[in-house]
C-alpha cells in the first residue's frame, strides 16, 4: 500500500473535525491534497461505519473513479489493497470493500447532469464522498442530501475548487449550512480551506516549478493557487494584450523551424494541424496553422488565413480557399496530420473533403474537432503562453490582435464572450481547433 505524505496542521485539525461534523467541506487551490486527505478520512471511517452501503461520485463516473478510487495511488483501492474489487451492484459500477465490520458496497456515480440524481435513487447511503462538487448538479447534491438522512452515522464529504463567489453552490449550499453552524456550534458544518502550500507531498523546488506556469493577478492564479473565489473578467490574456512580442517568433530566427540548404525544416514537427472556423451571419471564415514539436510540448501558430464578413456561408469560395491554404501549409512545412473544422458543419465539412480530393490533396485527415468545454480553452491557452510554450509567427496579425481583444463574458463567467468584436472570435475558435483534440496530451504544468 502506498502511504500518503504527512498532513500539514490545517489538514490535520479538519481531518480531526470529521469526525465530529456530519457535512465536510474542503475547499481551495489546485494540488492542495483536497482529494487526498478527503479519501483518507471517507476510508478510514468507512472500516467501522455500521451502514453497508456508500457512495462516491463526481461529474461523471469516470471522475469518481479518477479522483477517489485512484488517486494519484493514494486512493479507496490502494487503502483497501487485497480486501476489495470492482464490480456491480443493481447494474450500478460500484466496490465491494472487505472491513473490520463485515463487508461495505460503494457505488461510484456520475452527477454533473439533469437526470443523474435517478442513478442514486433506492438506496440509503451511510457516507457520501462527492468530489468537484460546484461541478455538480444541484439535483443531484440534493439527492445526496436527502439519501444520507437515514444514516446510522451521517458523513457527507464535497471537496472543490474555487468558482466566483456568487456561484449558486456557495449562495445556495454553503451559506445556508455556515449560518446554521453560528446559530448552532454543534450543527456539525466542518469546511477548511487548502492550497499548494498544504501539500506535504511536494518539494519546494516542484511548488516553485507549479507556480512558474501562472501569471500573478489572474484569475486562475487566484483559484488554483491562492485558491480564492475569483470573478474572470476583462481581457483574458491581458499580459500578451499589453506586451505581445515576447510570445511571437520569427522563421528566419526560430530554432525549431530551422532549415537546410534546400529550404528543408531541419526539426519535422510532430503534427502539423489546421483548424477551420466557418463564418456566415456577419462573421468570418478563419483557417490556422499549428505545428506541434517534441511531441505535444512546443507548439507555433505559423499561418493565418480568412474570408472576410458575408451574410452566408460562400461554400465554393471557402473551399477554394482552403485548398489554397491546405497546399501553402503543406507545402511550407510538410504533410498535414489533421485537419479539423469546426464540427457543428457536417455539410461544410463534407464539401471540404470533396474539394481536397478533387484538388488531388490527402482527404482522410479531415474530420470535425471534438468540442470541448468551452472554459477549458482559456485556461489551456494561457499557461501554453505563460510557459514560453506556445509562439505565435509575427507575420499573423489577424491572430495576434484576436488574441489580445478576446474578454470575458460579464454573464456568463468563464467563458469568452461571444461579441466577435473585430471577429476576434472567429479566429479564436480556428485557433482553438488545432489544439483542443489534443487537450489531455499537453501536460500544461510540465515546462
Amino acid at each position: 500500500m502506498n502511504n500518503p505524505a504527512p498532513l500539514s496542521k490545517r489538514q490535520y485539525a479538519y481531518f480531526m473535525r470529521c469526525f465530529s461534523s456530519w457535512f465536510n467541506v474542503a475547499e481551495g487551490g489546485k494540488r492542495g491534497g483536497k482529494n487526498v486527505l478527503q479519501t483518507m478520512i471517507f476510508c478510514a471511517m468507512l472500516e467501522n461505519h455500521p451502514n453497508k452501503i456508500h457512495l462516491v461520485a463526481g461529474v461523471s463516473n469516470a471522475t469518481a473513479k479518477l479522483n477517489i478510487l485512484d488517486c494519484d495511488g493514494y486512493g479507496l483501492l490502494n487503502y483497501f489493497e487485497g480486501r476489495c474489487r470492482e464490480g456491480k451492484y443493481k447494474d450500478r459500477d460500484c466496490v465491494y470493500v472487505q472491513t473490520k465490520t463485515g463487508e461495505k458496497i460503494v457505488l461510484v456515480s456520475g452527477g454533473g447532469k439533469d437526470g443523474d440524481e435517478k442513478l442514486i435513487k433506492g438506496n440509503t447511503y451511510g457516507m457520501a464522498y462527492v468530489t468537484e462538487a460546484n461541478e455538480c448538479h444541484k439535483k443531484f447534491l440534493k439527492e445526496v442530501f436527502d439519501r444520507t438522512l437515514s444514516s446510522k452515522d451521517r458523513k457527507i464529504f464535497h471537496d472543490l475548487n474555487p468558482k466566483e463567489e456568487e456561484h449558486w453552490y456557495y449562495t445556495e449550499i454553503l451559506k445556508f449550512h455556515e449560518m446554521q453552524q453560528e446559530h448552532y456550534s454543534g450543527y456539525g458544518y466542518n469546511y477548511g480551506h487548502f492550497t499548494l502550500v498544504d501539500n506535504m507531498s511536494m518539494t519546494d523546488e516542484e511548488i516553485r516549478k507549479v507556480l512558474a506556469t501562472y501569471q500573478k493577478g489572474t484569475v486562475w492564479y487566484k483559484r488554483d493557487i491562492r485558491g480564492e473565489r475569483a470573478v474572470a473578467e476583462g481581457i483574458i490574456f491581458r499580459k500578451f494584450a499589453e506586451d505581445n512580442e515576447p510570445y511571437l517568433f520569427d522563421e528566419e530566427t526560430d530554432p525549431l523551424l530551422a532549415r537546410d540548404e534546400q529550404g528543408r525544416l531541419l526539426h519535422r514537427p510532430y503534427k502539423i494541424v489546421i483548424g477551420i472556423d466557418f463564418g456566415g451571419n456577419g462573421s468570418m471564415t478563419t483557417f490556422v496553422c499549428t505545428l506541434f514539436f517534441h511531441g505535444f510540448h512546443d507548439l507555433r501558430i505559423t499561418e493565418e488565413e480568412g474570408i472576410e464578413l458575408s451574410p452566408d456561408i460562400d461554400a465554393e469560395r471557402i473551399c477554394d480557399k482552403f485548398v489554397a491554404f491546405y497546399r501553402k501549409c503543406k507545402d511550407a512545412y510538410g504533410p498535414i496530420t489533421w485537419i479539423f473544422p469546426d464540427s457543428a458543419s457536417t455539410t461544410m465539412i463534407n464539401s471540404l473533403i470533396s474539394a481536397a480530393r478533387k484538388a488531388g490533396l490527402p482527404f482522410r485527415n479531415i474530420t470535425g474537432c471534438t468540442k470541448n468545454e468551452i472554459a477549458d480553452r482559456p485556461r489551456m491557452m494561457d499557461k501554453l503562453l505563460n510557459t514560453g510554450r506556445l509562439k505565435i509567427n509575427r507575420k499573423c496579425a489577424r491572430v495576434r490582435s484576436a488574441m489580445g481583444r478576446l474578454k470575458w463574458d460579464e454573464k456568463e463567467p468563464n467563458i469568452p464572450e461571444d461579441k466577435n468584436i473585430g471577429n476576434c472570435n472567429d479566429w479564436w475558435d480556428a485557433i482553438c481547433y488545432t489544439m483542443i483534440d489534443f487537450a489531455d496530451n499537453i501536460d500544461l504544468d510540465r515546462r
